[in-house]
């Protein structure tokens, strides 16, 4: 697929790309209808006010798709923490101790959940006495030398109408994968993912800790749409970020109604203790971009804080977009008529056919078909590119949902073909062939290395070199520290002259 083209077509395209991220947002933030692709378009990273400010707890994004090497399963994964700094220490990037993180399995179409999985996570730290996350290279996940470790725990509650019907503790202080602090400390880090990797009774398996971000786009669409004459393209803006990954594979059986009611619509929250001690929602997610381009302002927080079966009162966001109006405003692009019934029929029912559930009540969240085999092939486009295992039935790893929005909003079910998107095709890392299926996070010691060295020769005999950075001039190096030296000899001669006078003085 091209790039949006510049200028002439350029405005067109980058309205066209508007109308989608929009259409997409709200259209995830309604339900679908036929064969359209999920329009949704990006993820949720920082989109609303209150929890851009507290990323422990902020839902970037949801995937849910049936498992490629295990077609009887279906894969969850939800990511929490954006733009995780792969260096960032010395407390690098844990689940909050005060936070539920609940996965969400609506069976029946009725917007309510009826299936919750709530993790849990308790923090260890073995030595309080150093500053270091990890104090020597660390082997395996109860290796001593991880010095902050964190478990957790999974109860599966099953609900009616959201009252409680019955609680299960399926999984009991299972350790998570570390945040990749680099290769002096973890040399072998797919080992340690792998040992993360937990298989619970009755099939199903589950993974906690950090990968790297699987969301692919570019996020410069916020500099004035794609930097104001759509020279801003075809840089995954994420690439190098890390997230913390919740990943949950579950016989199909055990989340859908029954083999004939083969539908589930999936979503995800964090609840967070307040000081009253009561957990109160404060992010929520189903499609992605909903929150971010959908909702103003005004609704944001509200928006998290609310559930599928309250999503009615923000139904004017869907039907009355903002997006196009200011592309229009811009870039003298009329945008569609009002009210947008067909993002609403698309995105918050489900593709009919497909996976819209019967009866269903119009409310934002994936939507799954687990009878739908996984595709031997899958496209990056998914239903809109005829591959019916993509989104938006559920999400895959792969799916290029912005392109896949972006060519929807500009008409593409209504037959008029284009292959518009922001030149961002694939994420930069290549996804694991197995569960938790996620790319390993970048690790912090990436970056150019000290002169001289390879990253794995011995440099401590050099070690006046080895503090040189790359490119570093020597002859500047040498000037500084002499004029610092110099500069210090100077301040311990005032000082002494000073302490001299004052002695003599008398007070």
């Amino acid at each position: 697929m091209t790039a949006i083209s510049k200028r002439g077509a350029g405005l067109r395209s980058v309205a066209t790309l508007v109308c989608g991220a929009l259409a997409a947002g709200g259209l995830a933030a309604a339900g679908a209808t036929a064969l359209q692709p999920g329009a949704a378009a990006a993820s949720s990273h920082r989109e609303a006010p209150l929890i851009s400010g507290t990323p422990q707890y902020d839902n970037t994004d949801v995937y849910a798709f049936v498992s490629p090497d295990k077609p009887d399963t279906t894969t969850i994964i939800a990511n929490w923490i954006p733009f995780e700094e792969p260096a960032g220490g010395p407390n690098f990037f844990t689940f909050a101790e005060d936070a539920q993180y609940d996965i969400h399995i609506d069976n029946n179409g009725d917007a309510q959940g009826e299936l919750l999985f709530r993790y849990t996570f308790t923090t260890h730290v073995k030595n309080k006495k150093t500053f270091l996350y990890n104090t020597g290279p660390v082997e395996s996940l109860d290796d001593q030398d991880l010095n902050v470790t964190q478990t957790y725990d999974i109860d599966l509650l099953r609900l009616k109408k959201q009252h409680l019907m019955s609680r299960t503790k399926i999984a009991d202080d299972v350790p998570v994968a570390p945040s990749n602090v680099g290769k002096a400390s973890m040399p072998d880090y797919a080992k340690l993912r792998e040992q993360a990797v937990h298989e619970l009774a009755g099939g199903s398996t589950t993974f906690a800790g950090q990968a790297d971000d699987p969301f692919f786009l570019d996020l410069r669409v916020f500099d004035l749409l794609y930097g104001g004459n759509l020279s801003e393209v075809g840089n995954d803006t994420l690439k190098g970020y890390n997230v913390n990954s919740i990943a949950l594979q579950v016989p199909n059986h055990l989340i859908r109604e029954s083999a004939g009611r083969p539908v589930v619509g999936i979503w995800s929250t964090t609840r967070r203790k307040n000081a009253q001690g009561h957990f109160r929602q404060v992010s929520r997610l189903g499609n992605p971009l909903v929150n971010e381009v959908v909702n103003p302002i005004e609704d944001k927080d509200t928006f998290n804080a609310s559930g599928p079966w309250d999503d009615a009162r923000f139904l004017d966001n869907v039907t009355q977009p903002e997006l196009p109006k200011l592309i229009e405003a811009i870039y003298k692009i009329p945008a569609p008529e009002e009210p947008r019934n067909d993002l609403v029929d698309v995105f918050l029912k489900g593709v009919e056919g497909l996976n819209q559930p019967p009866h269903v009540t119009p409310s934002e969240m994936l939507r799954l078909n687990t009878s739908v085999k996984p595709a031997a092939a899958p496209k990056r486009l998914g239903v809109l590119d005829g591959d019916n295992a993509g989104f938006p039935n559920g999400r895959r790893l792969t799916d290029d949902v912005i392109d896949a929005a972006l060519q929807v909003v500009e008409g593409e079910l209504l037959g008029a073909k284009n292959d518009l998107g922001d030149a961002v095709d694939a994420n930069d890392k290549e996804f694991e062939k197995a569960f938790p299926y996620v790319a390993l996070p970048t690790e912090g010691s990436r970056g150019p290395l000290a002169k001289g060295t390879s990253g794995g020769n011995d440099v401590r005999s050099q070690i006046g070199d080895a503090l040189q950075p790359t490119g570093s001039d020597d002859t500047t190096l040498i000037a500084a520290s002499a004029g610092a030296g110099a500069g210090g000899i100077l301040l311990i001669g005032v000082a002494l002259m000073w302490w001299r006078r004052m002695r003599g003085r008398a007070y």
